[in-house]
Formats: structure tokens, sequence, C-alpha cells
């Protein structure tokens, strides 16, 4: 390898959970499985430049850089999981690292900000791997031991390396499936879920009250941890044969239980663990009223945070459009929401750099 600094680069998407992660084992192992619908314009861009270290020392060297400035907290977050891969990528330790990392959309606030940024970080990963090792490998399983990696910096984070519906998760009777990385759902081409859509109302761009990994920490102890991943299973079960059926009703009926199911486990988890505002429950209020006045088959979901995502469908769209800026914009932190729809998966920024078979 050269001693100048070899730069390569990747942008991978956050995700929406319909059934829900909550709660996990030991190295990443989710208690239950998860299904999600990966996002187009909610992404992380992030930028890996490495050379080789003049001084070897056996020691992780990085420095961070999000949105350009010097990130001391995600720094340590990154260091931390670059020395627990050292077994899995011992040639970590001969490298300079430079981190440049962006995000298009709030972090820290419900939207998944560090399945997207963790994702394009493990994908940054396992393309050095390749470099590095002069290998050559198929998409398939490059994109797999990205999935394999990003799970172990963030576990929602195995689902943004693919595009479309994406489980996580051993699922019981779906072959392929698995706890240590994330696999595609393949949709029938007649599904309405090929075009569906998803507007992100940001009622708080504020960092929630509780993370993430301290909120699945708190499951552990959880007096409902058992009866959680009873529901999580049958649900992601029955939400598959849902999707197979066309039942787009019970989807949205199961994806709003496992959106409420999620914030009674966090209330009920810590003092800081109620992170719905007043503005949430309205929004809800105006969806359901909505809904039902029109006879329609959309529905909202609600990951770790306040913000809340309406889910329709392409043919709904004028009408939601025009209910969205009319009633629900106003509960709106400055009237600011995403337009969003499912998504077909990372983007590499650098492809020169990579051919895979």
């Amino acid at each position: 390898m050269s001693e100048d600094f070899i730069k390569l680069g990747w942008k991978a998407p956050s995700n929406i959970a319909l059934v829900k992660y909550w709660g996990k084992k030991e190295n990443q192992i989710p208690a239950n499985a998860s299904l999600s619908i990966t996002l187009d314009y909610a992404t992380t861009s992030t930028f890996l430049s490495f050379k080789v270290k003049k001084v070897k020392d056996n020691r992780i060297s990085l420095t961070y850089f999000f949105h350009q400035v010097r990130e001391e907290k995600f720094e340590n977050k990154i260091a931390a999981l670059l020395n627990r891969l050292i077994p899995e990528m011992p040639f970590l330790v001969d490298y300079e690292l430079v981190f440049h990392s962006e995000n298009n959309f709030p972090h820290s606030t419900g939207i998944a900000s560090s399945a997207s940024s963790m994702a394009a970080l493990a994908l940054c990963l396992v393309h050095m791997e390749i470099l590095i090792k002069q290998t050559h490998q198929t998409k398939e399983t490059f994109f797999q031991r990205a999935s394999y990696i990003a799970r172990l910096g963030s576990g929602s984070a195995s689902r943004s390396i693919y595009g479309g519906l994406v489980t996580w998760g051993a699922v019981n009777g779906e072959v392929g499936t698995s706890d240590l990385f994330a696999s595609p759902f393949n949709l029938d081409e007649t599904s309405r879920l090929n075009s569906v859509r998803d507007i992100i109302l940001i009622v708080s761009s504020q960092e929630k009250s509780m993370s993430s990994s301290i909120g699945h920490s708190q499951m552990e102890q959880h007096p409902y941890r058992n009866g959680r991943i009873n529901q999580a299973n049958a649900n992601i079960s029955e939400l598959l044969s849902s999707v197979r059926t066309s039942d787009y009703a019970n989807i949205a009926k199961i994806a709003e239980i496992e959106a409420l199911s999620l914030h009674a486990l966090l209330m009920t988890s810590g003092a800081d663990g109620f992170l719905l505002k007043p503005n949430t429950l309205q929004i809800i209020d105006e969806i359901k009223r909505f809904r039902n006045e029109h006879q329609l088959d959309l529905f909202f979901t609600i990951d770790a945070g306040p913000n809340v995502h309406l889910i329709y469908y392409e043919d709904q769209r004028e009408q939601v459009l025009s209910f969205v800026e009319r009633t629900l914009s106003i509960y709106c932190e400055d009237g600011k929401w995403i337009d969003d729809k499912i998504g077909e998966g990372p983007v590499c920024l650098t492809p020169q750099n990579l051919d895979l078979e």
C-alpha cells in the first residue's frame, strides 16, 4: 500500500422498523427478530481515509469528524467499536484512520441515525478490508460481511445494509434469517409495499433523554421482557404472512401495536424513558381520525424518540400531502417534516476502488 492516504466512502440509509428490536443478548445478538423498511432520503455519508502507520504500536489510531467538526463523543464511541473489531479485523491497528461523516437529518432524535452511521462505517471498513487483503468478493458476501460488522456497532445498522424490506434475527420458518446479520426480504413485484412512502414528522430535533443503548440495557431486568420477546416474534411472523397475502390493514395494525409496545417498555424502564411529547400524541390522534374518515390503510410508527413516521402508499400521496401540510405540520418543530420513501440501500461514493463479482 502507498504511504499516501487512500480514501473511500459510502452513503447508507436510515431505516424504520415495523417490528421493533428492543433488548439484546451478549455480543449484540437480538432478543427478538425485527423487520424494517429501508429509507431513501435519510442517509449518512461517511468517508474513510487511511494510510500505513510509520511506527507500529498495535493500537487503534483514529480521528473522527462529524459535519467537519472533530467530535470527541463520537470518536470515543468509534474507537471502542474498532477495538472490539480487532479480532475480526487485525489490520486496523496498522493504519491511521480518519473518518468524515455527515447526516442529512437530525441525529439522536429517534430517526435511527445510529443505523445509517454505523452501516456507512461498516461498509467503509469492509471495503478497506478488501483493498488491503486484495481479495475478490461477491456482492452477497460483501454485504453480508458488512451487515455482520454493522451489527456490532448498532443492531439496527445491520438492516441498513440492504434496501427494501429487511429482517434481522432468526425468524421461525424463514430460511436465510439470522441473528448475526440482516437479510433482505424479497417483495412480490405486485406488492404495494414497493411504493410505500414515509413522512417523518419532526416533533423535536433535540437529543432524547434516554439513548437507545441505555434503553436496551434496561430491558435486561425489565419485568415485561419475556412477554415482549414472545409478542415481537409472533408479530413478525404474522406481519410477514400479511405481506405475502397483501393484508395491508393487518400490517398497519401490527406496526402500530409494535410502536406503542416499544414506548410502553420505555416508559416503564425509568423516568428518562418518557420520550413522547404532547405533539406526538396529537399527531397520532390526527392520523387515526384522518384514516377513519377516509377509510385508508396508512398507519403511524415511532422509533425510540418523539418523532412520528406516517407510513402510506404512493396511490394515497395526494391526499396525504394535503393532510400533512394542512393539519400535521402545525405540530412539527418549526413546521419541519421529511418526505421519504422505501429505498434501494447503500451507495458506494468511491466506486472506482471497489470491484465486486
